[in-house]
């Protein structure tokens, strides 16, 4: 027998048998690598936190919106996506999100800050921009502003300028008119509307406050109610417009 021959084959043998069982430990390793890797990026988000102060949006309404599509796990979420439905809510300016682990998502919310109703259908916010919200859903009174859509920038401005100049008086402007020849008129929250026209509007308001206590001091006590209008498209003076009284009055 030839014991070198015979050793060689054993050999060769022991080492097929090495090489098959370590192919074999690789291919168990790998197929373990994939499932735990697989199972890492399907890690459901267990909380959902939400901050920022809030005064229209509830928490269930984030979590509702943000269920309404593919929420993914930790590692497979869109942000961009997640953000964007979020943003989609009515009173939501702004929103960011955050993941922790192992499965917490956090959703920080920044709310429209609503300066006034803009055409009675939809809001200004403090930026200016318009947004479409549930009119009936404010919580405070707000002014309401008219005007031609692609003029909100300067309703607005003159809208602001214009109640810094009256509020030196206590006056506060309820409703803003602005036509499409940008004729200017104001309701003020004591009845009054102002009719600016569209020349001259601050000094027009300033003569307004100027002359408004000398009328009153020539009328009787509470004729402040019975004033309807008063009209300033004059280079001088003004003329009020008086609401008619009941017989007996």
């Amino acid at each position: 027998m030839n014991v070198p021959a015979v050793r060689k084959r054993s050999e060769f043998w022991a080492g097929v048998v090495v090489f098959i069982v370590i192919l074999a430990g690789l291919s168990a390793g790998t197929g373990w690598l994939y499932r735990l890797a697989t199972d890492v990026e399907q890690t459901p988000f267990t909380e959902v936190v939400i901050a920022g102060e809030r005064h229209y949006t509830t928490s269930k309404e984030v979590v509702d919106v943000l269920r309404q599509g593919v929420l993914g796990g930790f590692f497979t979420a869109n942000a961009d996506a997640l953000r964007a439905r979020v943003e989609g809510l009515p009173w939501v300016y702004s929103a960011s999100i955050r993941r922790e682990w192992p499965g917490t998502l956090h959703v920080f919310v920044v709310e429209e800050a609503p300066l006034a109703i803009w055409n009675e259908s939809q809001l200004l916010n403090v930026h200016g921009d318009v947004f479409t919200a549930p009119v009936d859903d404010l919580k405070e009174s707000l002014p309401a502003l008219f005007g031609p859509e692609e003029n909100v920038k300067e309703v607005l401005d003159y809208y602001q300028r214009f109640q810094t100049l009256l509020a030196q008086e206590g006056y506060v402007i309820r409703g803003f008119y602005l036509s499409e020849r940008f004729a200017t008129v104001l309701a003020l929250d004591n009845g009054i509307e102002l009719r600016l026209g569209r020349e001259s509007q601050i000094e027009r308001i300033q003569r307004f406050m100027d002359l408004l206590p000398v009328i009153l001091a020539e009328q009787a006590e509470g004729e402040l109610q019975r004033i309807e209008y008063i009209d300033l498209r004059y280079d001088t003076g003004l003329a009020v417009g008086w609401r008619e009284t009941t017989t007996g009055e």
